[in-house]
């Protein structure tokens, strides 16, 4: 059994998880040391807050995703200011653009991204970046404010990823590293040295193979971490060790 497996990405604070009292304990008792848990909505960052008081080891970002921002009013910013504080509260996410869906217009959602990336920096805080089919105006964002943070669940090209970590960016891959058809997943994580790299789940979504289309839980970075550590031409106990030590470190979690 692998150990020190740190989960930068998950959504356990969601209804995909209504057994989330079994499971959790369960997956801190089998080799998982931390785990981030993710907010999408100012709902979800209410729950993750609640959740991630309850157990060691989790902690919380708080944020709202581009397809839910359309609706963010002054007091929801407000709210974030002041759950911030929360001892457990260690980044502003997952925030970005999303140009797949058509739920927000463009404009409104680099409004309220460029609004959340202010945030953090006020607050001093990382950001967990989501960008899907939103690559240049994402990068030229996170370019004029420079935060600190990750590239979550990370889809683009190596040389986009190139670009992100002369930034100072962390890269995050999911389980979309073990598909068959991952060639450019694979690609970026060849470009990506070992203090830049993080592991996730983003469960309950993109669970690995074998397990493609069930839903992924942080027990399954096993075949995500064997898979980037084949890539990386280590071990994968080396692999657990190295990313646990970069959420660690960019998160500002001791221990």
């Amino acid at each position: 059994m692998y150990r020190h497996i740190f989960d930068s990405h998950a959504h356990y604070n969601g209804r995909d998880f209504e057994d989330r009292d079994e499971l959790i304990p369960h997956l801190f008792a089998n080799g998982v040391c931390g785990v981030m848990d993710v907010a999408s909505s100012m709902r979800s960052t209410r729950r993750t807050v609640e959740l991630t008081a309850r157990y060691d080891g989790m902690y919380s970002a708080i944020g709202v995703h581009p397809c839910e921002v359309g609706e963010m009013s002054e007091a929801d910013y407000e709210l974030l200011r002041e759950l911030s504080h929360l001892p457990k509260v260690k980044a502003i996410g997952e925030i970005g653009l999303d140009y797949h869906w058509d739920d927000v217009a463009p404009e409104v959602q680099k409004l309220h991204f460029e609004r959340q990336l202010q945030l953090a920096k006020e607050l001093d805080l990382p950001v967990i970046i989501h960008s899907r089919e939103a690559a240049q105006d994402t990068f030229d964002l996170l370019k004029k404010y420079r935060p600190r943070g990750v590239v979550h669940c990370y889809s683009g090209s190596a040389a986009m990823a190139e670009e992100l970590l002369r930034l100072g960016l962390y890269i995050g891959f999911t389980g979309v590293i073990t598909f068959k058809n991952a060639r450019r997943a694979v690609e970026s994580a060849q470009v990506v040295p070992l203090d830049r790299l993080l592991i996730e789940t983003d469960c309950p979504y993109m669970a690995p193979e074998p397990h493609r289309g069930k839903r992924c839980d942080s027990s399954m970075l096993e075949f995500t971490g064997t898979r980037l550590a084949q890539i990386k031409e280590i071990s994968p106990q080396e692999l657990f060790d190295r990313t646990a030590e970069n959420a660690r470190a960019l998160f500002e979690i001791d221990g």
